[in-house]
């Protein structure tokens, strides 16, 4: 349960989540209209950068698939900056967002998701390190471009594998401070 700042209280009654930037049907919901949508379980492993796993997790939520296909993704767009309260950001390329299992999730193990552990709604992208799941989720910038989100700035990896031992930095993450593309 690591954070960085305070712990945020997020009431699901003032809760807002909305996709915005390189798509051409931005929407904004709310806490009602999230918990109106079809829901998916999903069974996955948990790996922190900090290097402990937890295995088994049953996670409850809305399909991020689903979300993303509602807001028409542009054809040009390639990466998402994914906002949780209070301010914070991690960046994801689309093709990591996009996929079967990724979750908004609302549920841990049968149960809502405490404030400790992002809740009331919390992004779960199970094949990246999980600072890539972000708590208190509240929306995703579609992007052309990568642009790095708090942890990115601060020294971790782009993109976050944990199969490929992707922590911190890498060549990746130095073309992008010095504003190269290539």
């Amino acid at each position: 349960m690591l954070h960085y700042g305070h712990l945020p209280v997020v009431k699901p009654a003032e809760w807002h989540f909305r996709i915005w930037g390189a798509v051409d049907a931005p929407f904004q919901i709310g806490w009602g209209d999230l918990d109106h949508l079809p829901r998916e379980e999903v069974l996955c492993d948990l790996h922190c950068v900090t290097r402990w796993s937890r295995f088994d997790n049953l996670f409850e939520g809305v399909s991020v698939q689903a979300l993303l296909r509602r807001s028409a993704v542009r054809p040009t767009a390639a990466f998402a900056v994914i906002h949780g309260a209070p301010d914070y950001t991690t960046n994801l390329p689309l093709a990591d967002l996009d996929r079967p299992g990724n979750l908004l999730a609302l549920k841990h193990d049968g149960e809502p998701l405490s404030a400790e552990h992002g809740g009331p709604v919390r992004l779960i992208v199970p094949h990246l390190y999980f600072w890539k799941s972000a708590k208190w989720v509240t929306g995703f910038e579609i992007l052309d471009e990568d642009s790095p989100g708090f942890w990115e700035r601060n020294g971790y990896h782009l993109r976050g594998d944990p199969w490929a031992e992707e922590r911190y930095g890498g060549d990746d993450y130095l073309r992008m401070r010095r504003g190269s593309k290539r």
